[in-house]
């Protein structure tokens, strides 16, 4: 690797993304300006932002490590994410969330649910749990940019994670959601180059598509690696291009956490969500499906697959399979991309990697801060004060709070898929805490507000409680249950303790979906309990 052919690449990126920045900043004039673009947000820029913010390092290098551990049944991950996350999202929420957002001026999505159901303290509870929580899943893309940095540049974690971290801080205090889009396009085009070359030669290194796919079927044929996988993946593992075994832990682990939890959870995420909101008209919305969904497809699909195939290239090269070659699912793609990519490419997959957490990371700090400044502190506690002020305060509070949570869990065993966890387990909080209400307020003119906001509450609760007492992945991890209880999880070693694998969405979600729509039908023609009919007519205005 030439360093110094790689730091003006460096600089030259930065210096672009610092200039984006800057126009941003220029533009932003108002809180509007801020928080959602002005609402004049070229379509292109729109989609690529959206695609940007969704795919990160978390996907690379997180889910992509995933797949070098559990395979190629990640590409049902793909299908859910291009399905349900572009799809569904952009033609049956986007347009909605367009028009109602714009009629009753909301500025972020729990702006949305608040004034949709009139009510600050939803708005208030819903940007506290994004406050509180999102720094998880920031942490979980923070780490990975780190781990990348960390394995290409040969320094400490320490150093990469907080010269990362302030890099990004430092444009989205400036310029907003404008700077942060118009970084996020930029970065977006920037991503889809470095992933098609990776694919490319990901194939080519081993000899064309038939080939690659051949050698990683063959590959769980070998006695040694039947015996890596029994001692260090578990019981019901079939190959990596098959699916687990049904029932056994690591399928649980794949479909309902991986693929059902963050397949699903993308719609209920609210720094993706206030994205339908930057734009003039449902047609930018419409233009956004093909562009959204192709970009969608290469991220994550090539992560997938490239992060299954090293698992051929490590063991022709050291014996092992990629996990225990790299020294944990984290480091699978880092490493990979480390030995096996020519040192002339190499730069380009750094700013690639740069690129991809970066243009989330900015989206989450963007985040927290309107969560915790407009929507927690301005509108649920009802305090005055000025909205980008605040909002830049709470953003400073949710860097560090993340940047915490990351260091932390960079000191962790190598061998846990921090990134994936955290990620996932983001998106099922969010799925089983504001999903039936979001879906209540874009479609169901009757919806009380008892009813959205029990079902909220008791979502978040439930999945919540299931993560930090139940799903053993995460309650072994955060240790609360253990300093309580002395176990993992309170089902540990008891009858049930299959549900220990099951992941929080699988129950918290229903439960949410159940105590909404059953109010509603309970309260729907209580007069007590109707909502004003002037706030109705004017959130569904020109909504079909």
């Amino acid at each position: 690797m030439n360093t110094t052919v790689t730091i003006v690449y460096i600089v030259i990126y930065l210096a672009i993304i610092a200039l984006l920045g800057y126009f941003g900043f220029k533009q932003t004039k108002n809180a509007q300006d801020y928080l959602i673009a002005g609402r004049k947000i070229h379509p292109f820029i729109m989609a690529m932002s959206y695609g940007a913010t969704f795919i990160s390092t978390s996907a690379i290098v997180g889910f992509g490590g995933a797949a070098g551990q559990l395979g190629m049944g990640l590409l049902w991950l793909t299908f859910l994410n291009i399905f349900v996350g572009i799809f569904i999202a952009f033609i049956f929420f986007g347009k909605r969330t367009r028009r109602m957002g714009k009629n009753i001026e909301a500025h972020t999505f729990p702006e949305l649910l608040g004034q949709r159901f009139d009510s600050k303290f939803m708005q208030g509870f819903a940007g506290l749990v994004i406050f509180i929580f999102m720094p998880i899943y920031t942490a979980a893309v923070i780490k990975g940019g780190a781990e990348f940095v960390q394995t290409f540049f040969k320094i400490s974690y320490d150093a990469a994670l907080i010269g990362f971290v302030l890099v990004v801080a430092l444009y989205v205090l400036l310029g907003g959601l404008k700077g942060v889009m118009y970084a996020d396009a930029f970065q977006g085009t920037l991503m889809f180059v470095g992933m098609t070359i990776l694919l490319v030669y990901a194939y080519s290194k081993l000899g064309g598509v038939s080939s690659a796919h051949e050698q990683l079927g063959d590959l769980f044929l070998k006695s040694d690696v039947r015996e890596q996988v029994a001692k260090n993946i578990g019981g019901g593992f079939q190959g990596w291009t098959s699916m687990p075994k049904f029932d056994s832990p690591i399928w649980w682990n794949l479909v309902s956490t991986v693929v059902m939890g963050v397949g699903i959870g993308v719609l209920a995420q609210p720094q993706l969500a206030v994205r339908f909101m930057t734009v003039r008209s449902d047609r930018e919305l419409n233009r956004g499906v093909v562009s959204g969904g192709i970009f969608i497809l290469m991220m994550t699909g090539v992560a997938f697959v490239v992060g299954a195939l090293a698992n051929v290239n490590f063991y022709n090269e050291t014996g092992k399979v990629a996990m225990l070659a790299a020294g944990g699912n984290d480091r699978i793609i880092p490493e990979y991309i480390a030995q096996f990519i020519p040192a002339w490419v190499g730069p380009l997959f750094l700013i690639t990697m740069l690129a991809a957490a970066m243009s989330t990371l900015s989206s989450q700090f963007h985040t927290m801060g309107t969560a915790v400044g407009r929507d927690f502190y301005e509108k649920g506690l009802q305090k005055k004060g000025n909205s980008i002020s605040i909002t830049r305060i709470g953003l400073v509070i949710g860097i560090l709070l993340s940047a915490v949570v990351a260091w932390l869990s960079g000191k962790l065993e190598v061998s846990m898929a921090v990134i994936a966890t955290g990620t996932a387990l983001f998106f099922g909080l969010c799925a089983a805490s504001f999903l039936p209400a979001y879906i209540s307020a874009l479609y169901i003119r009757t919806m009380p507000k008892a009813a959205a906001l029990w079902g909220m509450v008791c979502g978040f609760v439930t999945s919540a409680f299931w993560i930090f007492f139940i799903h053993e992945k995460e309650a072994a991890s955060l240790q609360i249950c253990r300093l309580i209880t002395g176990k993992t999880s309170l089902v540990a070693g008891t009858a049930l303790k299959k549900l220990a694998m099951v992941d929080p969405i699988f129950i918290a979600l229903p439960v949410s979906l159940i105590v909404t729509f059953a109010l509603w039908l309970i309260l729907r023609n209580n007069k007590k309990h109707a909502m004003d009919s002037a706030l109705i007519e004017k959130c569904f205005k020109d909504i079909a």
